[in-house]
């Protein structure tokens, strides 16, 4: 059976490794906006393609993402989606073309997104992450694969995560009331190990 499921939460929550997770477990594509977006910059709709707004450094707009959306879900036999719907038009635009069998939102604390966001340090010279509490280099500092400086990148202090967790609250809080309307929004405890979590999400999917 190929499942589609939703995956939401603030950033530092966990949704990539999740995603990823569960693409492996269940065969089914992980699919980011970022990803269709890239893998489809040349489609053409009625507002223009991706790339004209990629290239223009412009966000692309929703109708355009929506479209790129439904065309990547629409080859895939069973997916992931992480990281779209980002506002409520997209989350209504996204229950009418598809039915979702799973809706699961990490929910992790605030402290501890600003935590995990402000604690990840990568390598000045070949770009090796790290993170100070879950995977902290062997020689604090410094890179296991190449020996070079670790640093914390500008998009990682504690302002810009409160910034980007600010803003993520604004747009997809309506997001997540929109799906517990639904009937379809399950919360999983996103405050353990990821492997801990991937049981969590796990035990949902397989009820």
């Amino acid at each position: 059976m190929s499942h589609r499921i939703l995956l939401l939460g603030a950033p530092g929550a966990g949704k990539g490794t999740q995603s990823a997770k569960l693409a492996e477990e269940y065969g089914v594509e992980h699919v980011t906006t970022g990803d269709a977006l890239r893998a489809n910059k040349d489609m053409e709709t009625e507002y223009g393609t991706p790339r004209s707004f990629m290239e223009a450094g412009e966000l692309v707009p929703d109708p355009v993402v929506n479209e790129i959306v439904e065309a990547a879900l629409a080859d895939a036999d069973g997916f992931v989606l992480d990281g779209y719907p980002r506002n409520l038009e997209q989350a209504e635009y996204l229950s009418e073309i598809t039915d979702l069998d799973a809706v699961i939102y990490l929910d992790v604390d605030e402290e501890v997104l600003v935590d995990r966001l402000t604690g990840r340090r990568v390598c000045d010279e070949c770009g090796a992450n790290f993170h100070v509490d879950f995977q902290p280099p062997e020689e604090p500092g410094v890179c296991d694969e190449c020996g070079g400086e670790l640093i914390q990148r500008d998009d990682d202090t504690e302002e810009t995560a409160r910034e980007r967790l600010d803003v993520f609250y604004e747009n997809t809080e309506p997001v997540i009331e929109h799906f517990r309307d639904e009937g379809d929004l399950v919360e999983v405890d996103g405050e353990a190990t990821p492997d801990e979590v991937f049981e969590r999400i796990r035990g949902v999917l397989d009820e």
